[in-house]
C-alpha cells in the first residue's frame, strides 16, 4: 500500500513537514512554493495494490542518460518519496536499477510510502520453471523483498509462444507468494488477450501513450475496460519534448539528441507530422498551460493521466543527474483539462499521421 499526499489541510500539513528538506535537495523551489502546490496525487487501484497516478520511472539509471552515481540516486529517491513519489518502475533489465531499489529500500525498511514494481523480460530461448524462477528470485534478492508487489511481463517474439510456458510459471510463483500481482509490458492487444485467456489474471499493461501516440484507442483501450485490466503509460512526455524547453525552438539535430530517449522520441514525432507541425501543437499546449498556470509537461502528462483506463504515468528519473520534482507536483493542482481545451489539441493532433500498428510493435 502506498501513501501518496493528501490534499485540505492533511496535504499542507505533510507538505510543510517535508518543504524544508524538498527546498534543501531543489534549488529552484522557492520559499512558498511547496505550500502553493499541496494537491493530492491520487490513489488508484492496480489489483491489490494501490499506486499514485504518477509513478517514478527507473530506466534511465540502465544507460544512454549519463553517468549515474548510485549513492546520490539512493539520497534523491528518498526527496522523490517523501515528495509523494515513492512508487519506482524498475525492470530486471534496467542496469543496476533493482540493485539500487534494494539499497534505498535497507535506509527505508518497513516504510509503506515506498514500492518497487519490476519487470521480467527473459532471453528469448526455452522457458522452464527453472529458469523463471531463477529470474523472479534473483529480482527478490537485488529488492531486498520476499514478495514482489508487481511484475511486468515482456516477451520479444511472438513467433515463439514459449511465453505461454513462461506466463504459466508466473502464475505458479504467484500462488506461491512470491508474486503479489502480475502484469504485463508492451504486449499488442492479441497476445494480451491470449495471454488472459491462458488463466493469468493480468492487472495491467504498461504502453507508450502520448497526446500524438493514441495506439492504446485503436483497441487496448476497449479490451481493457471490458477486462478490467489498467494501462500504466511511459513516454507521455516524449522524452521531454513536451516541455517548456523545446516550445519556440528550431529542429534539434542528430548531434543535439543527447539521450537515447531524445533519439527515440524524435523519431515518433517525425513518425506523426514535422516540426513545425509539433511547433504549433507546442503553441496550443502552451496557452492551456499558462490558463492553468503550470507547465506544457503538466498538460501533457495529465491528459494521459486522466484517460479512462489508465492507472498511472511513469515519468522517468534521471537519477543524480536532473529532477523535476517541483514541476510534477503540480500535475493535478487543477481540476482537470477542460471539453474546449481538448478539443484545441484534437485538432491540431488530427493533423498528424496515426501511428502504424499496435502498442509494442516497435520492439518486435
Amino acid at each position: 500500500m502506498v501513501m501518496v499526499l493528501g490534499g485540505g489541510e492533511i496535504g499542507i500539513t505533510i507538505m510543510r513537514c517535508f518543504g524544508e528538506r524538498l527546498r534543501t535537495h531543489i534549488p529552484n523551489l522557492g520559499r512558498n512554493s511547496v505550500m502553493e502546490m499541496g494537491t493530492a496525487i491520487p490513489a488508484r487501484a492496480l489489483g491489490s495494490i494501490t499506486v499514485p497516478a504518477l509513478l517514478t520511472g527507473m530506466w534511465q539509471v540502465a544507460g544512454g542518460h549519463g553517468k549515474i552515481d548510485i549513492k546520490k540516486a539512493v539520497d534523491e529517491m528518498k526527496v522523490y518519496t517523501e515528495a509523494g513519489f515513492g512508487t519506482f518502475d524498475l525492470a530486471d533489465i534496467y542496469g543496476p536499477a533493482e540493485v539500487i531499489f534494494g539499497m534505498f529500500l535497507k535506509e527505508y525498511p518497513g516504510n509503506k510510502r515506498v514500492q518497487g514494481l519490476t519487470k521480467f523480460v527473459p532471453r528469448p530461448g526455452p522457458m522452464t520453471r527453472a529458469i523463471v524462477e531463477a529470474s523472479i528470485d534473483r529480482s527478490r534478492k537485488n529488492m531486498g523483498v520476499q514478495t514482489l508487489d508487481l511484475v511486468q511481463f515482456h516477451w520479444w517474439d511472438y513467433e515463439d509462444e514459449r511465453y505461454l510456458d513462461a506466463a504459466k510459471y508466473l502464475i505458479e510463483l504467484q500462488q506461491e507468494g512470491k508474486i503479489l500481482e502480475l502484469a504485463l509490458t508492451n504486449f499488442d492487444t492479441h497476445h494480451m488477450k491470449r495471454i488472459a485467456d491462458s488463466s493469468c489474471r493480468l492487472v495491467s499493461n504498461q504502453v507508450a501513450y502520448s497526446i500524438i501516440d493514441r495506439r492504446p484507442e485503436k483497441k487496448m483501450v476497449y479490451w481493457c475496460l471490458e477486462n478490467n485490466v489498467k494501462i500504466l503509460a511511459y513516454g507521455s512526455l516524449l522524452g521531454g519534448f513536451l516541455s517548456d524547453k523545446y516550445f519556440g525552438k528550431p529542429e534539434p539535430t542528430r548531434r543535439e539528441l543527447t539521450t537515447s530517449s531524445l533519439v527515440k522520441y524524435k523519431y515518433t514525432i517525425d513518425q506523426w507530422g514535422d516540426w513545425n507541425l509539433f511547433q504549433e501543437l507546442l503553441l496550443v499546449l502552451k496557452r492551456i498551460a499558462e490558463k492553468y498556470a503550470v507547465s506544457i509537461s503538466n498538460i501533457a502528462v495529465r491528459y494521459i493521466a486522466d484517460k479512462p483506463t489508465v492507472a498511472a504515468v511513469i515519468i522517468g528519473a534521471r537519477l543524480s543527474i536532473a529532477e523535476h520534482i517541483a514541476e510534477n507536483l503540480r500535475t493535478f493542482s487543477f481540476p482537470g483539462i477542460d471539453d474546449e481545451d481538448k478539443s484545441l489539441i484534437h485538432h491540431i493532433v488530427r493533423r498528424g499521421r496515426e501511428l502504424p500498428g499496435d502498442c509494442g510493435d516497435e520492439y518486435r
